[in-house]
C-alpha cells in the first residue's frame, strides 16, 4: 500500500475521532490502562487496524537489541500513538513518540492525553518527521 498525505490526514481524523469518543463516554482522570483498553475496543469499533503494545527494534553499532521499548498503538503500519493521562504533557512525551515514530520508519505521530476537560483542544498532538516529507500529497 502506498502511504500518502491525504490518506494519514483521513488516518488522524479518524483516530482522533475515535479518542474524543472514548473521552466523551468515560470523560478524564483514570488511569492510562483504562484508556488504553476503552481506545482499542473503539478501534476495532470502527473497524481500524492496530497493533496494541508493539515491541520496537532498535539496532546499535549494527546490532540487534532487545530494548523492551513498546508504543501503544501502531495504527495501520503508520501511525504511532502514544496514550497518557497525566495533569501537564513533558516535552519528553513528545521526544519519546518522535523517537517511536522514527524506529519504526513512521511518518506521523498522535500524543493523546485523556486527563483534560476537553481532548479537541488540549489533549491532542500530532507530530510528524523526516519520513512525512518524504510522502506524496
Amino acid at each position: 500500500m502506498i502511504i500518502s498525505r491525504s490518506y494519514l490526514k483521513d488516518l488522524v481524523y479518524q483516530v482522533n475521532g475515535a479518542a474524543i469518543e472514548v473521552h466523551k463516554s468515560i470523560g478524564p482522570g483514570l488511569l492510562e490502562s483504562v484508556y488504553h483498553q476503552c481506545f482499542k475496543k473503539e478501534l476495532e469499533l470502527r473497524n481500524i487496524n492496530f497493533s496494541s503494545e508493539l515491541s520496537i527494534p532498535l539496532q546499535y553499532k549494527g546490532y540487534d537489541l532487545d530494548s523492551k521499548l513498546r508504543c501503544d498503538l501502531f495504527v495501520e503500519n503508520c501511525l504511532v500513538v502514544e496514550l497518557k493521562s497525566v495533569n501537564e504533557m513533558n516535552p519528553i512525551c513528545e521526544a519519546q513518540l518522535l523517537t517511536y515514530m522514527n524506529l519504526l520508519k513512521a511518518p506521523i505521530g498522535l500524543l493523546i492525553n485523556f486527563n483534560v476537560k476537553n481532548i479537541f483542544y488540549e489533549g491532542q498532538k500530532t507530530l510528524v518527521n523526516d519520513f512525512y516529507n518524504k510522502l506524496d500529497d
